[in-house]
């Protein structure tokens, strides 16, 4: 396609959205759908609102008590292009990676750092984990890649689907509105498996402790955060996955902060000499990792980018900021390549 029409399709596209993606709606209701289950959701909203009403007093906004050093504060509408960052258009009528499973990058073995004692008590404390190699998708999950697994394995199609497939222009856009379950059983489908949170963070973060992808300054451009969007002065979506060249990991991993929330194999616990309490550690929520195109009404006073960030949420969850990747023990690695053809094996239904 020329290059010429897909900036004219990406505008067409972007202007026949309207102000919010027909695929997005958010509210309070829809927290409260999203953190229903085991929690007192009034009240998690109200003690939200409260904390930034301690820090954002009148006469001056003060940092939120969750942003740590190197993060930015809040940017004024209109003072970041659009397209800022990104080595792609938003959104573009054919498929640049195609509907096989993706391909994947080796992570070597070795200890790296994880968590911080910057920020909130369930992340840290900062701790030493030694993993072995494994292998990671280089992306995220799309439209067009789930849409292949839906077909060939007669499930159901994700909620922004219509008539069995994904909104125009939004083939390389990570799917959402997948719970835990339908992650995994996709990632069983391509021969893969869910990674595990420090899998995932250290696949995000490297061994040198950062607190970015790509370091640990904040940069608008390099990734797709809602203080981005802010700055822009546009409500969001997702972005096409791999769009941010300058915020790769380490290891060329893309989109590790930012774009879609993702979910991991792991049980959400305290970490090994956390011993602040919590009614929510233990097997009832699985994990997620790298924040999104969108903060939720709990995060709204911090930014929900950096690599040690963790969610949880019951697996039966699904919203327009969820979506995951996967992972691959390293036994197998002379049956990997760059672009690996995978054996796929059927998930087990739900």
């Amino acid at each position: 396609m020329a290059l010429s029409f897909t900036l004219f399709l990406s505008a067409a596209l972007a202007a026949a959205a309207g102000p919010r993606p027909a695929d997005h709606l958010h509210s309070e209701q829809g927290c409260i759908r999203c953190h229903s289950e085991g929690m007192d959701t009034a009240r998690l909203i109200a003690d939200s609102r409260a904390g930034c009403q301690r820090c954002h007093r009148a006469g001056g906004a003060a940092p939120a008590v969750s942003v740590a050093p190197g993060e930015e504060p809040e940017m004024e509408a209109g003072t970041l292009a659009a397209d800022a960052g990104m080595s792609l258009p938003l959104y573009y009528e054919d498929s640049r990676l195609g509907a096989e499973p993706n391909s994947m990058v080796r992570i070597p073995a070795g200890p790296f750092i994880m968590g911080t004692d910057e920020r909130l008590s369930d992340e840290g404390p900062q701790h030493v984990v030694d993993l072995p190699a494994f292998w990671i998708d280089r992306y995220e999950v799309t439209n067009l890649q789930y849409k292949k697994y839906i077909d060939e394995a007669g499930r159901r199609s994700p909620r922004h689907f219509v008539n069995r497939t994904y909104p125009r222009g939004k083939a390389d856009h990570p799917v959402t509105f997948v719970n835990w379950y339908d992650a995994r059983n996709y990632c069983q489908w391509a021969g893969k498996r869910l990674p595990t949170d420090a899998e995932w963070e250290k696949a995000a973060r490297g061994t040198d402790g950062r607190r970015f992808p790509w370091g640990n300054e904040f940069g608008l451009p390099r990734a797709n955060t809602p203080v981005r969007w802010a700055a822009i002065g546009q409500p969001g979506d997702t972005t096409p996955v791999g769009a941010f060249e300058s915020g790769q990991s380490p290891y060329g991993v893309y989109d590790m902060a930012g774009n879609v929330w993702e979910w991991t194999a792991s049980w959400y616990e305290a970490y090994p000499g956390n011993h602040t309490p919590s009614e929510n550690y233990g097997k009832r929520y699985k994990t997620l990792k790298g924040g999104s195109w969108f903060d939720c009404s709990f995060y709204k006073c911090g930014i929900s980018a950096p690599v040690y960030n963790r969610a949880f949420f019951s697996r039966k969850t699904k919203n327009d900021t969820f979506g995951f990747r996967c992972a691959k023990d390293a036994a197998a690695e002379h049956a990997l390549s760059s672009t690996p053809s995978a054996k796929r094996s059927q998930g087990e239904k739900k």
